[in-house]
């Protein structure tokens, strides 16, 4: 925590030495104007990131600890394929908006889900179960869509139910949702990612869903209180 406030610090600085232009008088009513480098745009303020402070883990058993550290190692292993997904979502909406047909916006959109099955199957085939069902969780968190919308949306109704009757063999659901506000294993999920994104481990991706993380904790920390 300290490097960051250290670095943001040396950033104010050497804005303040470098990427100020020449003062002139200013009258009683005027308003100092700030431009960074880089941006033409002349700033009032500047924007910092939103950081938490963490509380230290605790435990009341070696049992709940230990699953905590897996169900770390669990989500760090899938979010990044999370992320992938959400970052080709985008990618795919951005582009139809620029085609104007329809025949040609289906074309793509196969092309595109064709890209996506053979970037993600391999990979996919080596998760464990439960390592599944988070990474179906961490797509609803990253796109606001549940895996079995994005199947239905991408194919077709008929596909998306096979695609779920397929998953729910290996007892997983494409239909899961990412709920840190009523499941508690959600909130570690989303403790753990926090974590990670402050530590640099993972690249930072804003939930497409909407929840408070510090309220959530707030929450949580008083009902296993």
């Amino acid at each position: 925590m300290k490097k960051n406030f250290l670095l943001i610090a040396l950033l104010l600085v050497y804005s303040f030495c470098f990427g100020q232009e020449e003062e002139t008088p200013l009258d009683s009513i005027a308003e100092k104007m700030i431009i960074m480098e880089g941006d033409s745009i002349m700033q009032s303020t500047i924007a910092l990131e939103e950081y938490y402070v963490f509380s230290k883990l605790k435990f009341s058993s070696y049992e709940e600890k230990l699953r905590y550290y897996i169900l770390r190692r669990k989500t760090l292993k899938v979010y990044p394929y999370a992320k992938l997904a959400a970052d080709r979502l985008t990618e795919l909406n951005d582009s139809l908006t620029k085609i104007t047909k329809n025949s040609h916006k289906r074309k793509y959109t196969r092309e595109i889900q064709k890209y996506i099955e053979g970037e993600f199957s391999d990979e996919l085939k080596k998760l464990t179960r439960t390592e599944g069902q988070i990474l179906v969780k961490l797509i609803h968190r990253q796109t606001g869509n549940t895996a079995f919308d994005l199947v239905k949306e991408l194919r077709n109704g008929w596909r998306a139910f096979w695609y779920n009757a397929t998953a729910k063999m290996f007892k997983i659901s494409l239909k899961e949702e990412f709920n840190p506000e009523l499941v508690h294993e959600d909130y570690l999920i989303e403790d753990i990612l926090q974590r990670a994104f402050s530590q640099f481990r993972i690249e930072r991706q804003k939930s497409a869903l909407n929840f408070d993380y510090s309220q959530l904790t707030d929450k949580w920390s008083v009902q296993k209180k």
